[in-house]
């Protein structure tokens, strides 16, 4: 089994392009876990369905959690999905992505990436503003990175 942990975000491609890198690099996610809140909802929504048509083309199939936040700035439940999602692994290998989101929020995922022991702290790295809003597929393979932190800082 292998869990993706994420968190919302504005923008779905912030939250489906790292899915797309880390699938082409061969980790193909049973379980997407995303954060969200009311305000961005609609975007998570088209982000799972995106999610799900990711990882169905390489062969997988997705199941799929959202929790939603009360209150955006609410970092004790913040903390708490982390380490319930990242912490509570068992034979799971999990995967935290800290690319979408507010700075807070992936703040707080790349520490439970670590302290937690996740096996993957994922972050798509762009080279250029010029790519945002663009689908993984349409950026120059040059123009992008799959950071694994998990690897950077050993």
């Amino acid at each position: 089994m292998r869990r993706w942990v994420t968190c919302g975000s504005t923008t779905f491609e912030a939250m489906v392009n790292p899915l797309a890198a880390a699938c082409s690099a061969g980790f193909v996610p049973d379980e997407y876990v995303v954060l969200s809140n009311d305000e961005i909802e609609g975007t998570v929504g088209r982000a799972v369905t995106l999610a799900e048509a990711i990882v169905d083309e390489y062969g997988g199939s997705l199941e799929t959690t959202v929790e939603s936040l009360d209150a955006e700035r609410d970092f004790e439940a913040i903390v708490s999905y982390f380490r319930e999602h990242v912490g509570t692994t068992g034979d799971v290998e999990v995967a935290v992505d800290v690319t979408p989101g507010r700075k807070f929020m992936s703040a707080i995922a790349f520490q439970a990436g670590f302290q937690y022991d996740a096996d993957h702290v994922f972050y798509l790295f762009l080279d250029s503003d010029a790519y945002y809003g663009r689908i993984y597929d349409d950026i120059p393979a040059t123009a992008v990175d799959l950071i694994d932190f998990t690897e950077a800082l050993p």
